[in-house]
């Protein structure tokens, strides 16, 4: 994984403020702010944001739903396997937090060309803070190239605002917080 930040192109900032954007929808919809696009030529051919809440289904990540939406549309244009394997090889996903290793093997497995992400996922992350999962160490992986640290500070502030306010989600704990005892 390299780490890029201040250095990116105008085009990555570009492509990173659409993420954050999606990630800003995500907040609106009470769902942990983080948000993706998959990007084409230039171009954003999908998106999407964190949606586990909404569909009561914890594979419901930002990347996932951007990649559900990609392959129904490559689908229903009549794309064999091996079209659709070539045009994901040719595409890049910008997403507001690190994949976890759950979506990075799923984008290591369909062969994403590279990754670029905002702040780092320090208890999940599969692009290099837990497991390196875009270096193809997995089973039919073929890799990625990985570079992160771009509009770190935006993706934290989001996620930051997200639990400062509390998860009206969550659910309650089963049994009461244990208090600490003085000795």
């Amino acid at each position: 994984m390299t780490s890029q930040g201040s250095e990116c192109s105008a085009e990555t900032l570009a492509f990173m403020e659409l993420a954050i954007r999606q990630a800003e929808l995500a907040l609106e919809a009470l769902e942990v702010p983080v948000g993706c696009v998959i990007v084409e030529d230039g171009k954003v051919i999908s998106s999407g944001r964190n949606r586990t809440t909404e569909t009561r289904n914890a594979t419901r990540h930002a990347e996932m739903e951007a990649i559900d939406i990609l392959l129904e549309k490559w689908r229903k244009n009549g794309l064999s396997t091996s079209e659709v394997a070539e045009k994901i090889s040719k595409c890049s996903l910008y997403v507001t937090c690190e994949p976890c290793i759950m979506c990075a093997s799923a984008l290591s497995i369909l062969g994403i060309k590279e990754v670029y992400y905002g702040c780092a996922n320090d208890k999940f992350g599969g692009c290099g803070s837990i497991l390196s999962l875009h270096l193809s160490n997995i089973p039919q992986g073929k890799g990625f190239k990985c570079t992160g640290g771009i509009m770190a500070s935006e993706a934290v502030l989001l996620l930051r605002t997200f639990y400062e306010q509390g998860n009206p989600n969550a659910p309650k704990p089963h049994r009461p917080l244990a208090r600490k005892t003085l000795n």
